[in-house]
């Protein structure tokens, strides 16, 4: 067994090829869903975000995820984050996911509910109900959402399909759907904030029909190998800590296969990967827990994206030796950030610049998004690879 010094990035299985779904990736190194708020105040994406995307893609044969984006327009919980519902949200993304493929990269889009995790303000400014699972509050906050009826549940797995079917027309490659982090779907999962007693709550097969019927109506409307999943089993972030994590998620990986379709791909974050470890330095509940137990019930069903705050080396070590048995990606998201070019730099050994994370969440902001440079290295070897949209 290799030690994590044993594994050069470079030469590792990092850079071997990889299909997902319809597409063929070129290494598997990934660029994967992150908030920023660079959205206008109507959630529409702003004409930086074209530059972002754009240049994250920038080596050909990579996989660029939209940051989550909301299937209503009640389920825009935050300000400046987007929404690809409206005509103008729709174009553009068209117009972000045109600059991905013009770099010859691969674009999911990642759509949400947010649930309780809205904030009740941003709803309440547009006339929107502060809903979730059932009327439980997040913490430390004296807000209670209400719980969602049944016509409502049906209009969320409705809204999934829409929207689905909104992302494949402006040209995405795929979705992803989000069942994790506290989200709406995972609200519907954790049993201690999902205390309902009807069809959608209770035991595990009640709690997990929400993400599985969401699945089922997306694959139906636009393909399996156009669907990926995302679940955050061993986080706590938002209230989504569950005790029951191994029935619960041995339980939707056995009910994703028996719809016997090949998937995009499934997203999995690992403990060390809980947005408030990440975040806030919260210490990661379940730290010393693995995703095996998941990996091995998919059994390769389709590739799998791993999560959890890797480095260039470490992330070598996880194909090459942690997931061998697994066709796995790995998902870089602080490091992209500060790191348009990150997968050459990692190729070529090239040091990463430094990320600053009080610029990560500034509402519309140029700085902290745009204004990270490129290798020298890299505008030398790709210099029509950088988006040319100057700051306006």
């Amino acid at each position: 067994m290799g030690s994590i010094a044993t594994y050069t990035p470079s030469e590792s299985k990092l850079f071997k090829p990889l299909q997902i779904g319809n597409c063929l990736l070129q290494h598997r190194i990934v660029f994967p869903p992150l908030t920023r708020l660079r959205n206008d105040d109507d959630h529409v994406p702003l004409p930086l975000m074209e530059k972002y995307y754009a240049d994250r893609g920038s080596t050909p044969g990579t996989l660029v995820i939209a940051e989550a984006t909301a299937i209503s327009h009640a389920e825009e919980g935050n300000w400046n984050n987007p929404g690809l519902v409206s005509d103008q949200q729709v174009e553009g993304w068209r117009k972000i996911i045109d600059a991905v493929h013009a770099n010859k990269s691969v674009f999911f889009q990642q759509i949400w509910a947010m649930g309780r995790a809205s904030l009740p303000d941003v709803l309440a400014v547009r006339g929107f109900p502060y809903r979730s699972s059932s009327a439980v509050p997040m913490k430390n906050s004296d807000t209670a959402p209400r719980a969602m009826i049944e016509a409502e549940i049906l209009e969320t797995i409705q809204s999934f399909v829409d929207t689905s079917k909104r992302a494949v027309l402006a040209g995405a490659d795929g979705v992803e759907i989000h069942s994790a982090h506290g989200y709406l779907l995972d609200q519907f999962l954790t049993s201690s904030v999902n205390q309902r007693t009807d069809r959608w709550g209770g035991s595990i097969e009640n709690r997990a029909r929400l993400t599985l019927e969401v699945v089922r109506a997306v694959v139906q409307a636009i393909g399996a190998e156009k669907v990926a999943i995302r679940f955050s089993p061993y986080a706590g972030f938002q209230g989504s800590e569950k005790t029951d994590y191994l029935e619960l998620y041995t339980y939707l990986i056995m009910e994703l296969k028996k719809m016997d379709v090949k998937f995009a791909y499934l997203s999995l974050v690992e403990a060390t990967g809980d947005p408030g470890a990440l975040i806030w330095n919260d210490k990661a509940i379940h730290q010393d827990k693995s995703l095996n137990f998941i990996l091995e019930a998919w059994d390769n069903l389709s590739p799998v994206i791993v999560a959890g705050g890797y480095q260039p080396d470490t992330a070598a070590w996880a194909v090459e030796e942690k997931y061998k048995k697994w066709n796995v990606m790995v998902a870089f998201g602080r490091h992209f950030i500060a790191n348009p070019d990150l997968v050459f730099r990692i190729k070529h050994n090239i040091p990463l610049a430094k990320y600053n994370r009080p610029t990560f969440y500034s509402f519309k902001a140029w700085e902290g998004y745009n204004d990270y440079p490129f290798s020298p290295e890299f505008l030398e070897a790709h210099p029509h690879a950088v988006h040319p949209m100057v700051k306006e």
